[in-house]
């Protein structure tokens, strides 16, 4: 079974409150591209994220648009943002103060933001939902999609206020409009998912196209298993393999394995199963089940690293511990001698006792 089987729903908190609301009778106001036939749904469904599930206030992540950090000598060019520079530094308070006179003065949707995330984590100040929304609101209506993204996280997670899909999509569409990355990536999920709004891989994959090239690792890896699968874009295993080879230098366990695997296999890039038994060992170590099973066969095989029966018996009774099931390597498993075995057996005991132990 490829990485693109695994649909990780509990990955992302947004695609899972989503799929669980009920339908409203007003769809929100997303546009949708031209009228064309729907893709039929797939069979193998894309993984939604494999990154921790979208903090509900994300801190800003760049400095504001058209503030520089520092102006050039003589008095020409961006006005310094002070505000933002006291923030990463940690002088919360002097954050608020500097933002609260930008707001002032200027009336800077930017410093606005940046009053909504003070008091949606409670740093400087006490943590106040309430105060964040608002804050959020008054920038978003003036145009700053970090204030529309974080209110779309807000709604999801019924921040100061109760749960509201419609409101978050609304939000989430406005935010991508603007061009950003996540609120894209999200958005595109919705798309695939198909409960908010109909399934549609064509927009998905346009959705997912701004938050790759943003750099998202995630978005790449969603975005090439489209191209692989041929689903709202057309089938071209080579762009599959390039997308897969970016997320995997972003170090995306899925996208390592699907890489792997098209390595192993020739597919969309030259043939390399030294490469590909590279991949899948890292990404076995990192716990991906089925780069588990793909290293056990090369090392039960010897193609791509040399033949090494205890190894290979280890990671398969790793892997299938995990739920992955596999015949054949069960057959190879029980025709090794036994002295083989025990070892096996001994070494993936320890490495899934270590497992259980809680992680601090």
């Amino acid at each position: 079974m490829s990485a693109a089987a695994r649909f990780c729903v509990a990955a992302l908190c947004v695609l899972a409150f989503f799929a669980a609301a009920p339908a409203s009778a007003q769809q929100p106001a997303e546009p949708k591209p031209p009228a064309a036939k729907p893709n039929p749904p797939p069979q193998t469904p894309v993984r939604p994220a494999a990154r921790k599930p979208v903090a509900p206030a994300p801190a800003p992540s760049a400095a504001p648009a058209g503030n520089a950090a520092a102006a050039p000598a003589g008095g020409n060019g961006p006005e310094p943002d002070l505000p933002y520079g006291a923030f990463q530094r940690g002088y919360y308070m002097t954050a608020l103060q500097f933002a609260t006179e930008r707001v002032e003065q200027k009336t800077d949707p930017k410093a606005m933001t940046l009053l909504g995330e003070l008091y949606a984590n409670g740093l400087g100040v006490p943590q106040n939902d309430q105060k964040a929304a608002e804050w959020y609101k008054l920038a978003a209506d003036r145009g700053d999609r970090e204030a529309m993204f974080a209110l779309a996280m807000f709604r999801t997670a019924g921040r100061a206020g109760p749960r509201d899909r419609d409101a978050s999509a609304k939000w989430l569409a406005a935010a991508a409009r603007l061009g950003h990355p996540l609120a894209a990536y999200d958005l595109a999920l919705l798309y695939m998912e198909g409960q908010l709004f109909p399934q549609d891989f064509g927009r998905a994959a346009e959705l997912l196209r701004v938050a790759a090239q943003a750099g998202n690792p995630q978005a790449q890896y969603a975005l090439g298993t489209l191209y692989k699968e041929g689903r709202g874009v057309p089938k071209d295993p080579h762009e599959a393999a390039r997308l897969m080879a970016i997320a995997a230098l972003a170090d995306d366990v899925d996208a390592e394995v699907e890489y792997a695997i098209a390595l192993y296999n020739g597919d969309g890039v030259t043939r390399n199963p030294e490469a590909a038994a590279s991949l899948f060992r890292k990404a076995a170590l990192r716990n991906s089940a089925i780069a588990q099973n793909r290293l056990a066969h090369i090392l039960a095989s010897g193609i791509g690293a040399p033949a090494n029966p205890a190894e290979a018996a280890r990671w398969h009774i790793i892997s299938k511990a995990l739920g992955e099931t596999d015949l054949a390597l069960d057959d190879y498993v029980a025709k090794l001698d036994a002295d083989t075995r025990a070892t096996a057996e001994k070494s993936a005991k320890t490495w899934l006792d270590r497992m259980k132990q809680p992680q601090l």
